[in-house]
C-alpha cells in the first residue's frame, strides 16, 4: 500500500505537502463561503502569520530533505 500512497506523490515529501495544503485549503475556502465564522475557531487571526512562517519551515525543509548539495 505504501508504494502505491509513494507512487502518487511520485515520492517526493515536497508534492504530498503541497497536495495536502491544496485539499485542507479548498475545505477551508468551502467553510468560508458556507459560515465565516466556522474557520475563526480553527485558525484565530492573531495565529496566522505563526501558522505561514512554520509552514514555510516545513515546506523548505521538506524540499531541502532530497537535495544532493
Amino acid at each position: 500500500m505504501w508504494s502505491r500512497i509513494s507512487k502518487f506523490f511520485r515520492d517526493s515529501e515536497t508534492i504530498f505537502w503541497a497536495r495536502l495544503q491544496t485539499g485542507i485549503g479548498s475545505l477551508a475556502m468551502m467553510a468560508t463561503y458556507t459560515d465565516s465564522s466556522l474557520i475563526q475557531g480553527i485558525l484565530p487571526p492573531d495565529i496566522l502569520p505563526w501558522f505561514l512562517f512554520a509552514n514555510g519551515l516545513a515546506t523548505e525543509y521538506l524540499r531541502r530533505r532530497r537535495s544532493e548539495i
